[in-house]
């Protein structure tokens, strides 16, 4: 299947949009070094992730049937924007393979923990691998199918923690007690980079709506709708575990699930939270596997499914060269998070400029 026969509507990419973004964030406490303000560290870290969607839309709309490799050897000429191109690809890959591995370890320890990780790593790759060989279309058609059922779980969920009144906003006061300082070196660039900035992939999709207009319009409010989500769910986990208890937890959410219980029958809720792990690390593994196959296909000049098994097998191995899951956290959060803002900000504010420059150009020899 080829990327020219997709063709992707408004609601599909507004779906996917939430879903993505969504992942597994909510149930960690992102920002924690903020303490009890890092639901503030995410509201500030939201608002600039706007202006980054701002970015990547403004960049679509320069060329509006072109994905971003298309992008980068139009803007920077064939010869370095393949390059930079095949550095995004690179990019896709360790992303989707952080995602296998959180998959791994998160299930084995939540809900198989006599299974062996590699056998549950391998089963979400052959899953995935069907749904990409099935083209884009199909992969974000899952969405449409997987988002209701999140939102119900997500509702269902934060109902009973309410009923059960384990929410205690008092938690989160005072608010900005350690200044501003705290809040904004948690925000930027970790919560910037990871979930916001990673909208940078929707420039391999764009291109691919049904009548090859940006969805301007859906990806704003998807992204304004996620954004509210997150911040709230950040604010929950800690007016209900506190900000040290949430700051230590690996996942406060499913510790504040944990202690929901209601007349004996509303108990053990354990079951839910590991179907949002499993649906969230799905979504965002199988997003950038898409992506990585979509950039070899075009930088080669190859079909788009010879690709779908090699990148597959790519990884799988790779999501097994970290020796621990603690080198695995440390790495992403201590510098990947970090290193990534190049291909989230740096980059694509640079292809803008280009961008602008090369239809000026283009422009004056018209003139003439």
């Amino acid at each position: 299947m080829t990327e020219s026969g997709e063709r992707i509507s408004n609601n599909q990419f507004a779906f996917m949009i939430v879903l993505f973004e969504i992942g597994s964030t909510p149930l960690f406490l992102i920002g924690g070094e903020a303490k009890r303000d890092a639901w503030l560290a995410m509201s500030f870290a939201a608002v600039f992730g706007l202006l980054l969607v701002w970015l990547f839309i403004s960049i679509q709309q320069k060329e509006p049937g072109s994905n971003l490799i298309g992008m980068l050897q139009i803007g920077f000429g064939r010869a370095f924007g393949s390059l930079l191109g095949s550095a995004y690809v690179l990019y896709f890959l360790y992303e989707s393979m952080r995602n296998v591995r959180d998959f791994g370890e998160l299930i084995t320890s939540t809900l198989l923990s006599r299974t062996p990780m590699a056998i549950i790593m391998a089963i979400v790759v052959l899953i995935a691998s069907y749904g990409v060989y099935k083209g884009v279309e199909v992969v974000f058609r899952i969405s449409e199918v997987l988002l209701p059922i999140v939102v119900v779980c997500y509702c269902f969920l934060v109902l009973l923690l309410i009923v059960s009144k384990l929410i205690h906003f008092r938690l989160l006061a005072p608010v900005l007690e350690d200044g501003f300082s705290p809040v904004l070196k948690a925000a930027f660039p970790d919560i910037v980079s990871f979930p916001f900035g990673q909208m940078v992939i929707f420039l391999m999709f764009w291109n691919l709506r049904s009548d090859s207009r940006v969805p301007v319009k859906a990806s704003f409010a998807a992204y304004c709708t996620v954004a509210l989500f997150l911040v709230s769910m950040n604010a929950i986990n800690i007016a209900i575990l506190g900000p040290n208890l949430a700051g230590m937890s690996a996942l406060p959410f499913l510790q504040s699930v944990q202690l929901i219980s209601i007349a004996r029958i509303f108990e053990r809720l354990d079951v839910f939270v590991t179907l949002l792990i499993y649906i969230g690390l799905f979504m965002k593994m199988i997003a950038f596997y898409v992506c990585a196959v979509l950039g070899f296909s075009q930088l080669t000049g190859t079909a788009y499914s010879r690709w779908v098994l090699p990148v597959g097998l790519v990884l799988f191995g790779a999501s097994f060269l970290e020796p621990n899951y603690s080198y695995h956290i440390s790495l992403g959060f201590t510098y990947s998070l970090k290193a990534f803002t190049v291909f989230q900000i740096a980059i694509p504010a640079v292809l803008f400029l280009a961008l602008i420059g090369r239809k000026r150009k283009t422009s004056r020899i018209h003139d003439r």
